[in-house]
């Protein structure tokens, strides 16, 4: 049952104005711009942190969201309303259960509010381990 058609792309949703990208953006630089002003500055710290823990790796848009890449997506990271998603995958999250505790965590990912400061040091050690041990999301 379809509740909701976005007026500037047409495209139809179950619930009343669902978050999405009218235009999937091509790049990491338009995923940011496209995300609000406030939070902007929060995806580039998290962008900064994984591409200087994975200098390998490589920038690219992979489910709609900002990925790092080398012979498989080794993690991903997404804006919204009220956090981060941090997609480093269901084994990544049972290895760092201890230092996810005061976080929200489901199967694979990780939430960061925007409310507290960014785990960045986290982060590093999560990216590196992920593209060391070949696991990924």
């Amino acid at each position: 049952m379809i509740m909701w058609k976005c007026p500037k792309c047409g495209r139809e949703f179950k619930n009343n104005n669902q978050e999405h990208f009218c235009e999937k953006p091509k790049t990491v630089d338009e995923y940011i711009s496209l995300q609000p002003e406030n939070v902007q500055p929060l995806l580039n710290q998290v962008r900064d942190t994984l591409r200087a823990a994975l200098p390998d790796a490589e920038e690219r848009i992979s489910w709609s969201m900002p990925t790092y890449w080398k012979k498989h997506n080794i993690i991903h990271f997404a804006a919204f309303m009220k956090h981060i998603g941090i997609y480093p995958g269901d084994k990544a999250i049972e290895h760092f259960a201890e230092h996810l505790t005061e976080y929200k965590t489901s199967k694979g990912a990780l939430q960061l509010p925007y409310s507290k400061p960014l785990p960045l040091d986290l982060l590093t050690e999560m990216a590196k381990w992920c593209y060391e041990t070949g696991n990924h999301p």
